[in-house]
């Protein structure tokens, strides 16, 4: 039985139009809770924002990429292969910095009773 507080990991995913310029944007949030087997993914494309980091952006693009890996941690069959993995490894996969132009914040931990409220508060917060 969980604890009234467990252990939880999460990560923010951002957009890096020009890994030159070195500008990015919150577009997303991973959260990972082992103990209530909880793994879950929002984001949010902004077009226009995206657009005044780079006009030239594929946005639509970007958007099958982040969708694809909201896919991936809901363990979607439409997620690949990688989304039949066990929870842990596809947080390892999402966080991993595997993408120029998608990429992960370090990963930061914390205590929660209720990791859906968390991946709310934290895409309202950080992303929205």
């Amino acid at each position: 039985m969980p604890s009234p507080d467990d252990a939880f990991q999460y990560a923010i995913w951002r957009v890096v139009p020009s890994v030159e310029r070195g500008e990015a944007l919150n577009v997303g949030v991973v959260v990972y809770c082992r103990r209530r087997q909880f793994l879950a993914a929002r984001v949010l494309v902004d077009e226009a924002r995206l657009r005044a980091l780079s006009p030239d952006l594929d946005v639509d693009a970007m958007r099958r990429h982040l969708d694809g890996m909201v896919r991936v941690a809901a363990g979607d069959p439409d997620g690949g292969t990688i989304a039949t993995m066990p929870q842990s490894e596809r947080f390892g996969w999402l966080t991993a910095a595997s993408s120029t132009s998608v990429q992960p914040s370090p990963i930061h931990t914390g205590l929660c009773g209720d990791p859906q409220a968390v991946l709310d508060r934290l895409y309202t917060r950080l992303v929205a």
